[in-house]
């Protein structure tokens, strides 16, 4: 469990937080630093979007579109950042999300994610394609909770291999990645060529000993013993060569060989009405959540279809390019929802007052990846612990700020919408709303129970009581 920390006075918690690396400052800085850290093969994998990444973009600029409006002289000495989920007391209402091939970042890779959340008290969620086990991982974790991020493959054997394996290690639920029927169109990736480091394994499916094949050499070698001549063939073991699924226009037909991100991730026979419920029963006592949603009319299905959770995303702008940014689908979903089971977003998270703009639009969780991906290239463990101080750290100061002492007190009413043309928009719901003006001109628009306020952007002043 994690420690009272963040129960205790905010100028003691402030004092504690001084502890600063001066090269790094904020997530962008730290960004920066690990650019400069990781080979291009890796900085294309990690950071590369869809397409021209304008999803990617804006999973980022959504946030910009939001202001916080704070409330004043309230008493906000004490503030409580943690939250319960996934039976434990979280130091921040934010986890680290699965993210595959960490060690391409950091030779400890998941690992040293594992130990710095663990420290912290945050959740981690391990990648199915993760370069470390999911044993070792939750070894590390210790009593801090973990999530498995789940592809579910078309040879179902192996998913349930891997679930067991979960089970047994004790990790808290499933996350079921929705949104990768197909994998989405990555130029970099293409142009790279990527593919693992012979030294790096997908640790939770090396060792089958199916995935190797028994091959004779087609030439013996000089050697030794034949100084004259060539040496005789030799059977010798290789790994077999993996292959994508296709439809041969009759049928599907299965990827085969070794299992690789590219060519078994991806799965389009996937349904509400098979896959759900079939992983319900395959997974239990652990929860399934469903990630990938980003609709209403998805959030009502994943709710009659009984999944234990929902996370807005959009797999960090990586698949569908021009899809809504994971902020702008939250209200819609959060709105299905309607408080029926828990909604979580990630995506474009790089600053602690995006977590509170999140939580304020419905959110009950937030999920941060690439920025812990940074921090392991930066400095290993003690890079990925920076990443967690500094959002929990903004994160704090931004609730104190705004008036906040603890995270169920943030909502929509902390919150007004920037638009194209520079105007703000209340986006609160309370039909009590007064407004005194000072120099400004003001148009009040009223849909439904829902005040609108527009405020043309001039000089002057104006408090919404």
């Amino acid at each position: 469990m994690p420690n009272t920390a963040d129960r205790k006075p905010a100028s003691m918690q402030a004092s504690e937080a001084t502890n600063h690396d001066l090269n790094c400052l904020s997530i962008t800085e730290l960004e920066r630093l690990a650019r400069d850290r990781m080979d291009k093969q890796t900085r294309d994998y990690y950071n590369e979007g869809a397409d021209d990444g304008s999803t990617l973009q804006e999973n980022q600029s959504a946030y910009a579109k939001y202001r916080i409006r704070p409330r004043v002289l309230r008493d906000v000495s004490v503030i409580d950042t943690s939250i319960d989920i996934f039976g434990q007391r979280n130091s921040s209402p934010f986890g680290i999300a699965p993210t595959a091939m960490q060690r391409l970042a950091h030779d400890d890779g998941e690992l040293a994610t594992a130990r710095a959340c663990r420290k912290a008290g945050i959740v981690m969620g391990l990648s199915s394609f993760a370069t470390s086990t999911l044993e070792d991982v939750k070894e590390e974790s210790g009593e801090n909770a973990n999530v498995l991020q789940l592809y579910l493959f078309e040879d179902k054997d192996h998913s349930v291999k891997l679930i067991e394996r979960a089970k047994k290690a004790g990790y808290k639920a499933v996350l079921l990645t929705v949104d990768t029927p197909y994998l989405g169109r990555r130029n970099l990736e293409i142009r790279n060529q990527f593919k693992l480091p012979s030294h790096l394994k997908i640790a939770n499916f090396a060792g089958n000993p199916d995935d190797e094949e028994e091959v004779e050499q087609e030439q013996g070698e000089v050697d030794a013993e034949h100084p004259m001549g060539t040496a005789p063939p030799q059977k010798i073991r290789r790994r077999r060569n993996s292959s994508v699924g296709f439809h041969d226009g009759e049928k599907r037909v299965a990827p085969t060989g070794p299992i690789t991100f590219h060519t078994h991730a991806p799965n389009p026979n996937l349904t509400w009405e098979e896959s759900i419920p079939w992983l319900k029963e395959v997974a239990a006592p652990m929860e399934v959540w469903v990630k990938g949603v980003a609709t209403s009319e998805d959030a009502l299905l994943a709710i009659h279809h009984r999944v234990d959770g929902i996370v807005v995303s959009n797999h960090g702008g990586r698949q569908l390019n021009g899809a809504l940014a994971t902020l702008d689908a939250l209200p819609e979903v959060v709105e299905a929802v309607n408080g029926r089971v828990p909604v979580h977003v990630d995506g474009g998270i790089r600053h602690g007052t995006d977590i509170f703009k999140a939580l304020a639009l419905g959110a009950n969780f937030v999920w941060v990846g690439r920025p812990a991906l940074w921090g392991l290239a930066y400095k290993g463990e003690e890079g990925v612990a920076l990443c967690l101080r500094l959002l929990g750290d903004e994160f704090r100061l931004c609730m104190s700020l705004a008036g906040v002492t603890s995270v169920k007190e943030i909502n929509k009413e902390y919150l007004v919408k920037l638009n194209r043309d520079g105007f703000l928009y209340i986006i609160r719901t309370s039909t009590s709303f007064y407004l005194v003006h000072v120099g400004m001109k003001i148009r009040i628009v009223c849909l439904g129970s829902c005040f609108k306020l527009r405020i043309l952007m001039q000089t002057g002043a104006w408090i919404a009581v």
